[in-house]
């Protein structure tokens, strides 16, 4: 979406700071022996709390044969995106590593974010993994600027990735958000500065780098959401949700 008027910014701001908030606490319950189904659970209580929806649940993305069944994705090592906690109800281990993705709507605007964890004590590959896709994300976000393109931000992510050793899922990327969870443009990890549509002041994008351990390429699960790396490497996912302004993007899931 493109904001427009003060009503949508202000929605935008307060969503993308509850979003945050939850995160961080969701990110705190992350610990050997808890379920992907209580981090589900606990995501759904403590966006009703606020008052505000669920985005995830119940949404039905372009070629899905099913409405998304939970709140939360919850993606554990191999898994690259969009793990279904309620149906899985997979325990977390130590040295694992957790993806969780969670959207929700606020004032009718919608915010998505997310974050890899480790579980307890992790080795130093998957480490470096997080650090590099962590650092992957501020880059694409600095390059989101006004007369930028597409491209600049696609570029900067693989590059951060890519320099570290590890692989971008390239199936796999960032879009427009606000007025539904996934919107155009779609922000590919990987590109060509200046390729692509142009940034404008009031573009709100999700940035999402995807990166991998081992091999780039992907399956998706019998259950029709879950992406797996196809050789069982590792995979990171962070993601923001950014305002693009007069001189700078900023972060609204911050």
């Amino acid at each position: 979406m493109t904001v427009t008027s003060d009503t949508e910014r202000e929605n935008l701001i307060e969503g993308g700071k509850r979003l945050g908030i939850i995160l961080k606490k969701l990110e705190t319950k992350v610990a050997p022996g808890v379920t992907s189904q209580e981090l589900d659970d606990l995501a759904e209580a403590l966006i009703r709390e606020g008052g505000d929806t669920p985005a995830f649940l119940g949404y039905t993305p372009e070629g899905a044969r099913r409405p998304y069944p939970a709140t939360l994705c919850v993606s554990i090592n191999d898994e690259v995106v969009h793990g279904i906690p309620n149906e899985s109800k997979k325990v977390l281990k130590e040295g694992d590593i957790v993806g969780l993705d969670l959207g929700l709507a606020h004032g009718g605007i919608i915010v998505d974010s997310a974050l890899t964890v480790p579980v307890g004590a992790v080795d130093e590959e998957a480490k470096k993994l997080l650090a590099a896709t962590r650092r992957a994300l501020d880059a694409g976000i600095k390059a989101a600027v006004p007369g930028n393109h597409v491209g600049d931000v696609s570029h900067a992510i693989q590059k951060e990735i890519e320099s570290a050793g590890f692989r971008v899922v390239r199936e796999l990327g960032g879009h427009g958000v606000g007025s539904r969870v996934h919107e155009e443009p779609f922000v590919p990890n990987f590109g060509r500065p200046g390729a692509g549509a142009v940034l404008k002041e009031g573009m709100v994008l999700a940035l999402e780098p995807i990166s991998t351990a081992g091999k780039a390429a992907v399956v998706v699960a019998p259950d029709g959401y879950t992406f797996r790396t196809k050789d069982g490497s590792r995979s990171a996912h962070f993601e923001h949700t950014i305002l693009i302004e007069k001189d700078e993007a900023r972060i609204i899931t911050a």
